[in-house]
């Protein structure tokens, strides 16, 4: 996401970006309904503008709305992110990420084997 981590942005920041990457675009109306806890329309704008400064979003106006979109596809914000929790939480150690995956009680038999095979395709492709 542009120059500035994923990770960085306060909680309301990626609340606001996981809205926007969920619609495609939003305006601060639908920002603002779908947000988790009740928030002013002052203050979903002041982030919103924040957002834009950062880098992260950008608008087109449509009548007398702005609609906000992200700056960075929501795969690249996701490639960010994990990369960021990767480092963070596992050491960089990708084998370590696999492992938690693994030990997950709650993963169930299907994703454990869609696992296995994503981990033996990226074999065949030499990834």
């Amino acid at each position: 996401m542009g120059n500035v981590l994923y990770n960085e942005l306060s909680r309301r920041e990626r609340q606001i970006m996981d809205i926007i990457f969920e619609l495609g675009e939003a305006s601060a109306a639908d920002i603002q309904a779908r947000l988790p806890e009740p928030s002013s329309n002052a203050s979903v704008r002041i982030l919103i503008g924040i957002l834009e400064e950062k880098g992260h979003l950008t608008h087109r106006v449509a009548g007398q709305r702005f609609i906000y979109r992200p700056m960075v596809s929501p795969e690249k914000a996701k490639r960010s992110a994990l990369s960021d929790l990767v480092k963070t939480f596992f050491g960089g150690s990708t084998t370590q990420v696999v492992a938690a995956l693994l030990a997950n009680p709650d993963l169930s038999e299907n994703e454990r084997e869609e696992l296995i095979r994503l981990i033996e395709q990226a074999k065949k492709e030499g990834r």
